[in-house]
């Protein structure tokens, strides 16, 4: 959805989205959505969403060098819990896993040196490792110069511990809004001890049981709703029932992935962008999905497929006003249809905003959401189950995701922000994600793939270029 957007929630049934009773103060479990991204990372499928960023040297004043951006960034670690926490499973599998304090943590293991001085170079290396379980899932690879003369930081984050919108907030805490950065609050953490495996044991069992003791006043809960019982359950079977609607078969875009990723770009000015969706009477969010529509079409003409429509998936920000990053995944989706097959620019957008709107109206996003919490009365067996279906080709074919960045200058020691692409993940066998970052006034695509199933991802960065060309030139 676009910036400005988020998913309507009116009469909402709340079941059990985040269950953050822990055996400790410093503990927080893992919610549903949360557990469903470990549940379906492998050794092929990284589960880390991402960014690459470039920076402007400052004009005047020295220029910092890696060890000035290093202690940078250790000095704002206080900002956010999350970053100085790790994993603790539940012995036997009982429940989701919990956030502890890492009383090993070394920064030095999360911000280091870029393995290549050429930006692209750097991004896919850094997006083709996978994340140790073992420790805080993040880390930042530092170019201090690279070839053209600016400074690129490369960053992941398991999609486990944050969302794209998450994953912005957590860049701009090493981010000023003015060439002069604060100073560095007073940094007094000490770890807590870990929990032992009995007590995690006890706290994943009585978390369980306060859930299923939870689901019995549900009924109570729907008759106290505005909406009837039968609308309540004709919307959500419907939202299920787009969910698991089959997608189609793609070889192009849906065969077996490999650990190796590459991520193409490109970047319009957002004016553009703004003049197609005031020409048309649709949304940002729109325009982004029909050029990414014109993308993929030629994708699979080159590869000699019938571009048919792709069930695509299109998260949606449901995180409120007083929510930070630490909240975790605050995000729905919906499920749309990319009309791939259609040569016609502008019946492209104008079917996608058809669809987008009907989806909004119908509360899509919440009934799905609500699904996934409901996922958190099943035994975890059963949610791993599920979260495997969910991220199969079989639900959908590719994800484009919308992610708005900031509106107004950052420095990092002094140097500007000049470009962020978004690295939204992949599961296997999907081979192509679409991400979009907007920053001040311009709109970066990430268009992220599997470097063997998908060699040619630079073409479809090109031709989403060229679907924007066509968009706009209809616009005026």
């Amino acid at each position: 959805m676009p910036p400005e957007e988020t998913a309507g929630r009116p009469a909402r049934i709340q079941v059990n989205r985040n269950q953050t009773r822990g055996v400790a103060m410093s503990t927080t479990r893992l919610s549903p959505l949360d557990a469903s991204f470990l549940a379906v990372e492998s050794s092929t499928a990284h589960m880390h969403v991402g960014w690459a960023t470039t920076f402007r040297p400052p004009d005047e004043g020295p220029r910092p060098e890696f060890e000035d951006l290093f202690r940078h960034i250790e000095g704002r670690l206080c900002r956010g819990r999350r970053f100085r926490q790790r994993l603790a499973s539940v012995p036997l599998g009982l429940n989701a896993p919990l956030w502890i304090d890492d009383e090993d943590f070394d920064p030095a293991r999360h911000i280091v040196r870029a393995s290549s001085a050429t930006l692209g170079e750097a991004i896919d290396d850094c997006m083709s490792r996978q994340l140790d379980r073992r420790r805080p899932l993040w880390q930042l690879c530092i170019a201090d110069r690279l070839d053209d003369g600016r400074i690129g930081v490369v960053g992941k984050v398991h999609h486990c511990m944050v969302d794209g919108i998450a994953a912005v907030e957590l860049a701009a805490l090493l981010l000023d809004p003015t060439p002069e950065p604060e100073p560095a609050a007073p940094d007094r953490w000490s770890p807590e001890p870990k929990p032992s495996g009995l007590s995690r044991m006890v706290g994943g069992v009585v978390d369980q049981l306060r859930g299923d003791l939870g689901i019995l006043g549900l009924p109570a809960r729907v008759a106290r709703s505005p909406l009837t019982a039968a609308q309540i359950a004709a919307t959500a079977a419907r939202s299920a029932a787009g969910m698991l609607r089959p997608a189609p078969l793609v070889p192009a875009l849906n065969a077996p992935i490999s650990p190796l990723r590459h991520l193409a770009t490109a970047r319009r000015p957002l004016q553009d962008l703004r003049l197609v969706k005031a020409s048309f009477g649709t949304t940002i969010n729109d325009v982004v999905l029909a050029a990414s529509a014109g993308g993929v079409r030629r994708l699979l003409e080159r590869h000699a497929e019938r571009p048919v429509p792709l069930k695509t998936m299109v998260p949606v920000n449901v995180r409120g006003a007083g929510e930070n990053g630490d909240a975790g995944n605050r995000i729905s989706f919906m499920f749309v249809d990319l009309p791939c097959d259609e040569a016609d620019p502008a019946r492209r957008l104008r079917s996608i905003h058809a669809e987008t709107a009907g989806r909004k109206d119908h509360e899509d996003a919440h009934w799905v959401e609500a699904i996934f919490d409901a996922i958190g009365y099943l035994p975890q067996p059963v949610r791993n189950a599920f979260s495997g279906v969910i991220a199969s080709p079989l639900v959908f074919n590719l994800t484009v995701s919308n992610i708005p960045g900031p509106s107004e200058p950052m420095y990092m020691l002094g140097c500007e922000l000049e470009e962020a692409y978004p690295v939204v993940p992949i599961a296997d066998r999907h081979a192509l994600s679409i991400g979009v970052t907007t920053i001040r006034d311009d709109a970066f695509f990430g268009i992220y793939a599997d470097r063997e199933a998908l060699p040619d991802a630079d073409l479809v960065a090109d031709a989403i270029d060229q679907s924007l060309d066509e968009l706009v030139a209809l616009s005026r």
